[in-house]
């Protein structure tokens, strides 16, 4: 079952066209990378996935909790239906704890309203014992709950990415979108991000897109691979069929590559 579909979908920018003419659908349980050079267009895709724009043209249909097209949904509602994201550059609450990050990922979710809260009605405690609880298992299976009470800019990098992905989990998506997250990381803790996305995968039923720039991480763990440059989708295909194709090679090499 297909829990994405893109049709025609273009974003512009003035006269630029920094998506052009995307067509591609997403299906259930995948792991699909997302490459091409830097300006290809990559982050305005996931910018358009997420309502944080709005696309020029084209059609965004998720079918995850329920069927529906994206244009013109606020991101708040977006969350709603079940997407989740992490960002190129951590976007941590820097001067908050491990544990609050994390409880914040919950806030679209929480089932108590204003008069529940504000006079703290059964509902609201109810619920904020449950959220907190849920939270202490995402850092547990995180690995994350010895340092619940540190604040986030204190972390190490790599506890830092892990805790980004926490908080996305926390909202409960049945698709969750990465932008780089190897980003800035050392071959080892590379290492442990791919191991950690599959297992993600598996633990919480999702499907998951990636954009990333490391071609092992990509090769090793994505199913699909989908190729923008200059905003076009260029390729698309399994790991061995993107490794051989040649409008892949010129995006990355340039023509010269393709005549050595």
């Amino acid at each position: 079952m297909s829990v994405l579909t893109i049709n025609n979908l273009s974003k512009s920018f003035g006269g630029i066209k920094a998506v052009n003419d995307i067509s591609l659908q997403v299906e259930e349980g995948e792991i699909v990378g997302l490459i091409g050079p830097n300006g290809a267009g990559k982050t305005t895709f996931f910018n358009l996935l997420t309502g944080m724009y709005i696309p020029t043209s084209g059609e965004i249909i998720y079918n995850l909790k329920e069927k529906v097209e994206t244009k013109d949904l606020k991101p708040h509602r977006i969350t709603h239906y079940g997407i989740s994201r992490t960002f190129q550059n951590i976007r941590l609450f820097n001067n908050m704890s491990v544990l609050d990050n994390v409880l914040i990922g919950f806030h679209n979710g929480l089932k108590y309203g204003v008069v529940s809260a504000l006079f703290r009605l059964p509902s609201y405690y109810r619920t904020e014992k449950n959220t907190y609880e849920e939270a202490l298992e995402l850092l547990n299976k995180f690995n994350l709950i010895d340092k619940m009470d540190e604040l986030a800019k204190n972390l190490p990098y790599g506890e830092q990415r892990k805790l980004e992905i926490a908080r996305a989990l926390a909202a409960k998506p049945k698709l969750l979108l990465l932008d780089e997250p190897a980003a800035g990381m050392n071959p080892k803790e590379t290492k442990e991000l791919t191991e950690l996305i599959a297992w993600i995968r598996e633990e919480f039923d999702l499907t998951i897109i990636l954009i990333e720039h490391d071609m092992s991480l990509v090769m090793n763990i994505c199913e699909r691979i989908f190729v923008f440059d200059y905003g076009h989708l260029v390729a698309a295909g399994i790991p061995e069929e993107i490794q051989k194709n040649e409008e892949v090679i010129k995006a990355y090499l340039g023509e010269e590559a393709l005549e050595c």
